[in-house]
């Protein structure tokens, strides 16, 4: 049996078919995304940052400066919700109502932790490093001290998830099939 997470804030209720509260299927959509929004409230008003993130098992790391508005307000309790998604297609109908993308995409909520010790901190820095691009820890140096102190690094658990994927071609209208615009999907490919 795979583990799930959910809760009524990961209740998918627009096309329930498309989503899943499979850890397995999360955490691969987190492991391909090369980057993550980051929503919270900040003064009363929402904000949603893009930023860097990694995964190292059922914990989420997010990192950069200890000056950030984004990673005070977490390190504080903030609650926060992190997407990250995939675009694999472009879903082209021959009208505009239909027009679509493929994707997966990753809703995960909580609140986020400091990651204060100096060992986890620097894995949590590699596991970013790693994500970003496979093999360059071990040709880049790893953080002195200056750096490692001048970083903050949150972890957020991945209990409260949920994955929404839509897949295939357009679904046409019956009375648009002689219309002359072709339809299909132009797949997007990632960058690695």
């Amino acid at each position: 049996m795979t583990a799930e997470c959910s809760s009524t804030k990961t209740q998918l209720r627009r096309h329930p078919e498309r989503g899943s509260h499979d850890l397995e299927v999360v955490r691969t959509i987190l492991d391909e995304a090369l980057i993550c929004h980051v929503g919270f409230v900040h003064d009363g008003c929402p904000v949603v940052i893009p930023t860097i993130h990694a995964r190292r098992g059922d914990t989420l790391y997010l990192h950069g400066s200890p000056a950030s508005r984004m990673l005070r307000g977490l390190a504080s309790g903030l609650a926060v919700c992190v997407t990250a998604t995939l675009i694999d297609g472009l879903v082209l109908a021959k009208s505009w109502f239909h027009h679509s993308l493929n994707y997966r995409s990753v809703v995960i909520f909580g609140s986020a932790t400091v990651v204060g010790d100096a060992e986890e901190k620097t894995e949590a820095l590699r596991v970013i490093v790693e994500h970003v691009k496979p093999g360059r820890t071990r040709e880049a140096r790893p953080p002195n001290a200056r750096e490692l102190s001048g970083t903050l690094v949150l972890s957020l658990p991945i209990t409260e998830s949920s994955a929404k994927i839509r897949t295939g071609g357009p679904i046409d209208d019956a009375d648009d099939a002689g219309h002359p615009a072709w339809t299909g999907v132009v797949p997007v490919t990632s960058p690695r």
